[in-house]
């Protein structure tokens, strides 16, 4: 009778190590499926990040024309480095959107007199309030907004390269 007492943990620990070897041998995926794509955005109407941009609303994402919506603040290093290539997301024709995270006017306008101003409107998020209620966990992210103000696609990081055709087809999927 004494013999299970000494071979239960020996057994639960053995399954326990063959959960997490059967779990570390599965593939992983780099990709993570966000819970908002295929809903609406939420109403929200947000004063200008600085004052040579215009403020963001809803309605502006709800004028029949697809666009990038990018979540940025001039206080991140990704978001430099992203630059160029919003930039030329701007220069094959993306109409792109931003959305200022916790910044200050003065670093809103450094920040782009240095990297460029690639924003048609960027509106300031003073509390994150949006960038939470559309499941953004970070800085430097990117949305593709269909006409009617639904998200289409989320990119989470910083925008390389590598990522501009993809982002061009998502939004080109998103005014079909």
């Amino acid at each position: 009778m004494k013999g299970w007492r000494f071979f239960l943990p020996l057994g639960l620990f053995a399954a326990f190590v063959g959960i997490a070897g059967y779990q570390l041998s599965q593939p992983k995926s780099e990709f993570v499926e966000s819970a908002m794509i295929g809903k609406p955005m939420p109403p929200f109407d947000m004063r200008p990040a600085t004052s040579d941009v215009p403020g963001l609303s809803l309605a502006n994402l709800k004028d029949g024309k697809p666009k990038l919506l990018n979540i940025w603040a001039s206080w991140c290093v990704p978001c430099a480095a992203e630059a160029p290539h919003l930039a030329e997301l701007e220069r094959q024709g993306a109409p792109i959107v931003g959305v200022a995270i916790r910044d200050r006017p003065e670093d809103v306008a450094a920040f782009l007199a240095r990297y460029g101003n690639p924003f048609q409107r960027i509106g300031a998020d003073d509390l994150s309030e949006l960038q939470l209620a559309i499941g953004s966990s970070g800085v430097p992210e990117t949305f593709v907004i269909d006409g009617e103000g639904v998200i289409r696609y989320q990119h989470i990081g910083d925008v390389r390269a590598e990522h501009v055709p993809l982002l061009m087809e998502k939004l080109r999927e998103a005014g079909a």
